[in-house]
């Protein structure tokens, strides 16, 4: 029997979910879109699919359950998109630090440009290696694909980064070696 309490607990538990969550899932939308403002539709888009399914969610571990939800709307929105999509420019950095800001935040728009010629599998399986820190094995899991498909994805991924040009020309030269003299 449901009783009136049920609901309000689920929705109490769900709250403080978004509250705790959504700083991360926003940065992990923000890198998946490349746009803050797309990255807000698309987490707002997970939580909208994760609220009917709450209780099933919470069985299992509902963090990564509402972040594969998170990369899965993404993944579809991606296919609604038309080629002629924007991109943003000339925004601030989350928080400054040393060094000069606008070559950080020119480096960082020539990164998302080039993300955002990849796949969204490549996308996803970069962005949850590098930016959210998880293992092979975790990425399978939440994109339902085997490891080693995590592994050809991401050396393909990489491979296509290294060959485009705008990535390339802003990389530095590497150091020379350092000339040994003997006494």
């Amino acid at each position: 029997m449901v009783t009136c309490e049920q609901p309000k607990a689920l929705d109490v538990e769900f709250s403080t979910f978004v509250a705790r969550r959504s700083p991360q899932l926003a940065r992990l939308a923000e890198q998946l879109t490349g746009d803050p403002h797309q990255a807000d539709d698309l987490v707002q888009s997970a939580l909208e699919r994760a609220y009917p399914r709450w209780r099933r969610l919470q069985a299992r571990d509902p963090a990564a359950s509402v972040q594969r939800i998170l990369v899965d709307e993404h993944r579809s929105s991606r296919r609604r998109v038309t080629a002629n999509r924007e991109l943003p420019v000339g925004r601030f950095p989350e928080r400054a630090g040393p060094g000069d800001l606008a070559d950080g935040q020119a480096q960082r728009s020539l990164l998302l440009g080039a993300l955002g010629k990849l796949t969204p599998r490549e996308q996803s399986v970069l962005l949850l290696r590098f930016y959210a820190d998880h293992s092979e094995a975790q990425i399978a899991a939440e994109l339902g694909i085997m490891p080693g498909t995590v592994k050809s994805t991401a050396h393909r991924a990489l491979a296509k980064l290294r060959r485009m040009t705008e990535l390339a020309e802003a990389r530095p030269a590497p150091c020379a070696p350092r000339a040994t003299t003997r006494s």
